[in-house]
């Protein structure tokens, strides 16, 4: 029988997403570190599955950084610097496992790979560095073909438009593309595209996806 995530079985094209695909990321850690800067109710405001405006407008490039600290300081009632605010906020940026890498590099050859992320730019610089440091380079420009990150290009999953965007720059069929992500709500948007989707939830890996 053929894989469904073989070429051979229809799949050309796979999107990945970052956080919890690729990087390894803990929600839990953001939280926590919030909480003890005294935002007890940080989960009220920000979680995997949702969040209030000021997150997705940082996401979407509509607020600057220096914005988005300003409108958090207001949310305690001691006084917080953009150093401690910036320390939580990545907090919940761990590891990249380097065979993660191996296989993303395997992946390549036989696939066109994309990167699609929900992410924000203080986030950005902070993985960035992290890629610089661990590989000795930005490792994701040997891989993807291209890298949509919603702060640089205005949209953010699950909206609909931002799946079409991505298929239509890059002329792809939806029943030939796979879109691999650890939120459900982001496989709903997929979905709604036509577009083939694999749900990774803990503690399978993409490994495992294509042991």
């Amino acid at each position: 029988m053929q894989n469904k995530f073989h070429p051979e079985g229809g799949i050309k094209n796979i999107i990945f997403d970052l956080g919890g695909v690729i990087l390894n990321i803990d929600y839990n850690l953001t939280s926590q570190a919030f909480k003890n800067l005294g935002l007890s109710d940080f989960d009220q405001t920000y979680s995997q599955t949702k969040q209030n405006h000021l997150f997705d407008k940082l996401e979407t490039g509509e607020i600057s950084e220096a914005d988005f600290y300003t409108q958090m300081k207001t949310c305690f009632s001691n006084t917080i610097s953009e150093n401690e605010i910036e320390t939580a906020w990545n907090a919940m940026l761990l590891d990249l496992p380097e065979e993660r890498i191996n296989l993303l590099k395997k992946l390549s050859k036989n696939y066109r790979l994309f990167l699609l992320s929900n992410t924000n730019s203080i986030h950005f610089k902070a993985y960035s560095a992290y890629l610089k440091n661990t590989f000795g380079k930005m490792i994701f420009d040997d891989i993807f073909e291209k890298q949509y990150l919603s702060f640089e290009i205005g949209m953010r999953k699950p909206d609909k438009k931002i799946f079409e965007h991505v298929l239509n720059e890059n002329n792809l069929i939806p029943s030939e593309t796979l879109f691999i992500d650890d939120s459900i709500q982001h496989i709903h948007g997929a979905n709604e595209t036509g577009i083939i989707t694999h749900h990774l939830k803990l503690p399978q890996t993409i490994i495992d996806v294509f042991r």
